[in-house]
């Protein structure tokens, strides 16, 4: 979604909400940013019953909260705070199967690479190998490479949206917190040069990173 794009649709969902149409505002921001927020759930739980089950608590807590929001950061900051506590509540839970939520049916459905017998660093594609390393990591080491590499938020939105809780994060705090997680995501790109180094996906002398 391009700049301009994004910004026409942060308009017409705060002018929907703030005309008192929740339920429209609703619509327009899950038609707008539900594909790419399901797909930010798969990256993170990595697994597809999962990820619909994380998304329909999102759907249900973006509903009951977007009247309380008070459009301090952008819409999707506070919607990729929602998505990643609902993978939370849903990674910490039993499965409980939910109604679909209306606008969930007729969304795309995020791709998940076919399952096989052979094991990932065994197939022939440099690429799929380097995925395979990358969902190897731990859920909020997912989430944190898909929300600055794939999404590419600044470091502060990343901050905002991995706060624990209902935590707020601003100036010196949320300046902290983003260096915080700018350190943590080295560390992770570090360990996934160490493994694909070890399966020979990369040298050791090579200044290249995985994706």
């Amino acid at each position: 979604m391009h700049a301009d794009e994004r910004e026409r649709l942060e308009r017409d969902i705060q002018a929907l909400s703030q005309a008192g149409d929740v339920g429209g505002a609703v619509e327009r921001a899950l038609e707008g940013y539900g594909p790419e927020i399901l797909r930010l759930m798969m990256a993170m739980l990595h697994d597809a019953d999962r990820g619909h089950e994380a998304f329909s608590v999102f759907s249900e807590n973006l509903l009951r909260g977007l009247p309380g929001f008070r459009w301090e950061s952008a819409f999707r900051t506070w919607a990729y705070r929602l998505a990643r506590n609902a993978c939370i509540q849903v990674l910490r839970a039993p499965a409980v199967r939910r109604e679909q939520p209306m606008s969930l049916s007729a969304m795309p459905e995020a791709p998940l690479a076919a399952r096989s017998d052979t094991q990932p660093w065994q197939r022939t594609s440099v690429k799929e190998r380097f995925r395979a390393l990358r969902e190897s990591l731990e859920p909020q080491e997912r989430l944190l490479l898909s929300l600055r590499v794939d999404q590419r938020l600044s470091w502060e939105e990343v901050a905002r949206v991995m706060a624990e809780g209902e935590e707020a994060l601003s100036g010196a705090a949320l300046k902290r917190r983003a260096a915080a997680l700018r350190q943590q995501f080295q560390r992770v790109k570090e360990h996934l040069r160490t493994l694909a180094e070890r399966e020979g996906l990369v040298g050791s002398d090579s200044s290249a990173s995985p994706p």
